[in-house]
C-alpha cells in the first residue's frame, strides 16, 4: 500500500506541466498622464490648470480659503460746503487703493447734511458732496461705474450732546466696502518660508 500511494504520488508528480502560462498583457485604456503636475492623473482630473504648489482634492480641483476685509470712509465737511478738507484726502486714497485691491466692488457714497435751512437744498447739499468724494475717487483711478452716490440731505442727524456738536457730525459722506477673494491654500514643502 506504501508502494502504490508513493506510486500514485511520483505519477501525479510527472503528470503535471512544469510550464507555466505567460500572465495576460495589460492595455492602457486611459489617460495616465498629470498635465498639471498636481498628483491626479488627467482622466480623474476636474480642474486640469490648478497651480502647482496648491492642495488638491481627489478630482485634482485646489482647496480655497476665502478672506474678506472691509474699508470705510468717513468725511466730514464744513457748514454750507462740498469742499473736501485735506485732512481726509488719505481716507480717500486708501479707499482707492483697497478698490484697486478687490477689482469687482462696488461702493455707494452716501452723503448727509445738518438739519439747518431748507431741505430741499440740503438734499442738493448732501448729493453734492458725495459727488466731490466721487470725483476724487475717480482722480485716484477708480472707474467711474463702480461708484454710486445717494443723497440723504438733512434726514439722519448724528445724535451728540449738543446741537454743535451734531450739526458738525451731521455733515458728512460715509461709504463702507467689503472685499473677498478666494485664495488657494498651498502646500508646505522644505523651500516653504513663512509669511510674516
Amino acid at each position: 500500500m506504501k508502494y502504490v500511494v508513493t506510486g500514485l504520488l511520483a505519477l501525479s508528480l510527472f503528470g503535471c506541466s512544469l510550464s507555466v502560462p505567460q500572465p495576460p498583457v495589460a492595455k492602457q485604456t486611459k489617460n495616465l498622464f498629470d498635465n498639471d503636475s498636481d498628483g491626479v492623473i488627467n482622466q480623474r482630473d476636474h480642474c486640469p490648470k490648478t497651480p502647482i504648489d496648491a492642495v488638491v482634492d481627489n478630482n485634482g480641483c485646489p482647496t480655497y480659503v476665502d478672506s474678506s476685509e472691509e474699508n470705510k470712509i468717513h468725511v466730514l465737511f464744513a457748514n454750507d460746503s462740498s469742499v473736501i478738507p485735506e485732512s481726509y484726502m488719505q481716507n480717500i486714497s486708501d479707499m482707492s487703493a483697497f478698490l484697486s485691491k478687490y477689482p469687482k466692488t462696488h461702493i455707494e457714497l452716501k452723503g448727509y447734511a445738518s438739519p439747518v435751512g431748507n431741505a430741499a437744498y440740503n438734499v442738493a447739499l448732501s448729493e453734492r458732496r458725495a459727488s466731490a468724494i466721487r470725483q476724487a475717487l475717480i482722480n485716484d483711478g477708480v472707474t467711474p461705474s463702480r461708484i454710486k452716490t445717494v443723497g440723504f440731505g438733512d434726514t439722519d442727524p448724528v445724535k451728540a450732546l449738543d446741537v454743535e456738536e451734531s450739526n458738525t457730525l451731521s455733515r458728512r459722506v460715509v461709504a463702507q466696502v467689503i472685499g473677498s477673494q478666494g485664495n488657494v491654500v498651498k502646500e508646505w514643502t522644505v523651500y516653504t518660508v513663512r509669511e510674516n
